[in-house]
C-alpha cells in the first residue's frame, strides 16, 4: 500500500479514462467521499456500484449507479440501473457477471502491516478478492478517524495498492426519537422475544423502538446483517450476553456507537455471506429476525422495495433472515410496520401488493393495532388475523376483497 498525493493519484486514475470501468465503493455511511470525489474528477464515465447510498454521491451524465439496495443517494437518479439481489449472493454477481475494475475502500490507517475496513465490511472483502483476480486497483482512504474492528474486514496491506490519506469524521445518520406509532409496534415486537435469544434487526424507527423495549430481557445475542445504537442501550441494561460477540457486517450510528466498538474485541464484523448465510443463520437458537416493510398483503407477503411504481430499496438481507429464522430452533420472523401510511393516506395491509414480494412467510406481521400469527396456519387463518391488525378504516374493505378472493367465508 503506496500514499500518494491528489495528482499522483489522479494520474494512475486516469488509466481508466478511456473505458467505463466499474467501480466499487464503500457505502451506508461509510463512502469515501474526498476519494471518490477525485475519481469522479477524473474519469468522465464509470459504472458505480454502492450499497445503501448515501447523500453526497456523483450525480452527472458519465456516472450509472448500479446497485442491489438503493439508499436515498441514488433513489431518484435517471440513470440508475437495479440489481435484484439477495444480500448474501451480492459476491457472485462480482464472480459472474459484474467484475469490479476499481475498489474504492475506507479504513484505518496500517498497524503491523493491516488495516481495518471500520464500519462497513459487508460485500467489500469480495469486491477486493475479485478486482485483484482482474488486476484492477485497490485504494484505501485513509481516515484515522476510522474505528478498527476485527473480523473479515482486517485487510492486508498488500491487499491494498495505493491510500489516499485523509482526516475527516465519520458520517452519521440523523438521530430520531420513535413516534407513538413507531414505539406501541416496539413493544409489541419487544414481546416476542424471549430471554435468550439471538437478534436480527434492520434499519428504521420500528426496529429501534424494539430495542428499547428489550432492556429487561437478559442473555440477548446478535447475529444480524447491521445494528446501531440500540445494542449501546442494551449493553448499558445489561441485557446482552457478555461471553457472545456481536456480528455483523456493517454498522453505523453515532460517534459514541463509532468509539464504542473501535478496537473492542466483544464486536465482529463478517462478510456479507456469512452474516446472511441462511443456513448459518438458522444454527442460532431463538433466533428472532425483525425487519419492516411497505405493504404486507392478505397472502402474508412483504414489500420492502418497490413504492409508487419505482424501486425504493430492495431485497437487502431481508429475505435471507427471514429464511434462516424460520429454520433455526425455536426462531421466528417478524415483520412490523404501521397500519398506516400517512404519507401516502392508505393502508400498509392491502388485498394484494403493489410490486414484487421481498419476502413471505413470517412468523408474525406486527402493527400498532396488535399481532397476526402469519405462520404456521391456513390461508383464511392468515388473512382473518392480517384483516385484524389492519387500520380500522381499511377493514371493511379488506374484508370484501379478501370475501372476493375466497380467502374468508
Amino acid at each position: 500500500m503506496r500514499a500518494l498525493d491528489e495528482a499522483a493519484l489522479s494520474s494512475r486514475l486516469a488509466r481508466y479514462a478511456t473505458g467505463t470501468p466499474r467501480v466499487i465503493v464503500a457505502g451506508n455511511f461509510a463512502t469515501p467521499h474526498a476519494l471518490l470525489d477525485l475519481l469522479d474528477r477524473t474519469l468522465p464515465s464509470y459504472r458505480l456500484f454502492a450499497l445503501n447510498a448515501q447523500a453526497g454521491m456523483p450525480e452527472r451524465e458519465g456516472v450509472t449507479h448500479e446497485t442491489p439496495f438503493v439508499g436515498p443517494g441514488v433513489r431518484r437518479s435517471p440513470r440508475l440501473d437495479y440489481l435484484p439481489a439477495r444480500l448474501s449472493l451480492v459476491p457472485q454477481l462480482f464472480a459472474r457477471t459484474h467484475a469490479p475494475d476499481i475498489v474504492l475502500l475506507h479504513t484505518t490507517p496500517a498497524r503491523a502491516g493491516r488495516v481495518s475496513l471500520g464500519v462497513e465490511v459487508n460485500i467489500l472483502p469480495a469486491a477486493v478478492e475479485q478486482v485483484r483476480r482482474r488486476g484492477g486497483l485497490v485504494i484505501a482512504q485513509v481516515n484515522p478517524r476510522m474505528p478498527w474492528t476485527y473480523g473479515d474486514g482486517e485487510l492486508s496491506t498488500d491487499d491494498v495498492d495505493l491510500a489516499y490519506e485523509v482526516d475527516a469524521p465519520l458520517l452519521s445518520p440523523l438521530p430520531r426519537t420513535p413516534g407513538a406509532v413507531e414505539a406501541a409496534i416496539g413493544d409489541r415486537v419487544a414481546a416476542l422475544v424471549e430471554d435468550g435469544a439471538t437478534l436480527q434487526l434492520g434499519i428504521g424507527g420500528v426496529p429501534d423502538a424494539t430495542l428499547l423495549g428489550l432492556r429487561s430481557r437478559r442473555g440477548l445475542r446478535v447475529w444480524s446483517e447491521m445494528f446501531s445504537d440500540g445494542v449501546l442501550a442494551l449493553d448499558a441494561a445489561g441485557a446482552l450476553d457478555v461471553d457472545e460477540q456481536l456480528v455483523a457486517s456493517f454498522l453505523f450510528g453515532s460517534a459514541e456507537l463509532y468509539a464504542w466498538v473501535d478496537g473492542n474485541p466483544r464486536v465482529r464484523l463478517l462478510r456479507t455471506e456469512v452474516t446472511n448465510d441462511p443456513a448459518v443463520i438458522a444454527r442460532h437458537p431463538r433466533m428472532t429476525s425483525v425487519n419492516s416493510a411497505l405493504q404486507v398483503d392478505l397472502y402474508g407477503q412483504a414489500n420492502a422495495s418497490w413504492a409508487g411504481g419505482r424501486i425504493h430499496s430492495g431485497f437487502g438481507g431481508q429475505s435471507d433472515f427471514v429464511v434462516g429464522a424460520l429454520h433455526a430452533a425455536g426462531g421466528q420472523a417478524v415483520v412490523a410496520l404501521p397500519s398506516w401510511h400517512p404519507k401516502a393516506d392508505r393502508s400498509t395491509i392491502v388485498a394484494a401488493l403493489d410490486g414484487p414480494a421481498t419476502s413471505f412467510q413470517h412468523s408474525w406481521v406486527v402493527t400498532e393495532q396488535g399481532l397476526a400469527s402469519v405462520w404456521p396456519g391456513t390461508s383464511r387463518e392468515q388473512a382473518a388475523h392480517l384483516i385484524a391488525v389492519a387500520h380500522p378504516d381499511a377493514r371493511a374493505d379488506l374484508q370484501r376483497q379478501a370475501q372476493a378472493r375466497g380467502l374468508v367465508s
